[in-house]
């Protein structure tokens, strides 16, 4: 099945450079040239996956990701930003992106990641289903996949499909530590040590979705100079510190 992409990018040049190499590698490519179409075009349209400049005019890419969030929360959204500072990834992210690219890029990686970001993409409507079909239960955690929800303690929470992976990858190795790049590798489909910090921030929102306490997890534990670990109870440990 041909996997539809929205690409949006005031630059004539990208817009054209990622349309045509996007094309090429066997996918349909619809593009918009500012904030406010791209949007429009999003929220009217079905696409697997958006590519989002942030710097444009009428609306910025922050903008428009957090209103595409609340419109269609399952659409993976690619950031495509000119501004690589752990602020401005951190602003990303908060606003609900799934993954981001510094440019100049390489295309190679803009494959890349849009490959590792369609792996993990769910489309229930066409009966395929790349994320696990089964119900996971653990303790007091249960996952439900087909709504992209978890329950903690009898009480339902929505998820992004990033935020689902990590907490389904963490489920799988239950009681164990779970290092950075185990999750890089599980869930975005690829190693990066730059990357680490997108996989803190991811966790630091799935943590807040999941616990009462985000300074006293229960459920979600960082261990030092590792990497993370879901335990069904509170364990009181010396080697655990926020990330």
């Amino acid at each position: 099945m041909q996997r539809n992409i929205l690409v949006v990018d005031d630059d004539d040049e990208i817009r054209e450079l990622l349309e045509f190499d996007l094309s090429h590698s066997g996918y349909k490519v619809d593009t918009a040239s500012d904030g406010m179409e791209g949007l429009n075009k999003a929220v009217t349209n079905n696409y697997d996956i958006v590519l989002l400049d942030v710097m444009m005019p009428k609306m910025n890419g922050f903008d428009v990701c957090k209103n595409l969030r609340k419109a269609k929360p399952d659409v993976p959204v690619l950031l495509l930003t000119a501004k690589g500072t752990i602020n401005d990834k951190t602003q990303g992210f908060d606003c609900g992106a799934d993954d981001y690219l510094v440019k100049p890029f390489d295309i190679q990686e803009v494959l890349l990641r849009v490959k590792a970001l369609l792996r993990r993409n769910t489309d229930n409507t066409k009966g395929e289903n790349v994320i696990k079909q089964e119900i996971l239960k653990m303790g007091e955690i249960e996952l439900f996949p087909e709504s992209l929800e978890a329950s903690v303690e009898n009480k339902k929470v929505k998820l992004t499909p990033t935020e689902f992976e990590i907490l389904y990858c963490l489920m799988q190795h239950f009681n164990d530590s779970v290092s950075l790049a185990v999750l890089l590798d599980e869930v975005w489909g690829y190693d990066s040590d730059e990357d680490v910090r997108m996989v803190r921030v991811h966790v630091g929102g799935l943590r807040q979705k999941i616990e009462e306490d985000t300074k006293h997890p229960k459920y979600l534990h960082t261990v030092t100079n590792v990497g993370y670990k879901l335990t069904p109870v509170k364990e009181a440990t010396d080697n655990e510190e926020q990330l």
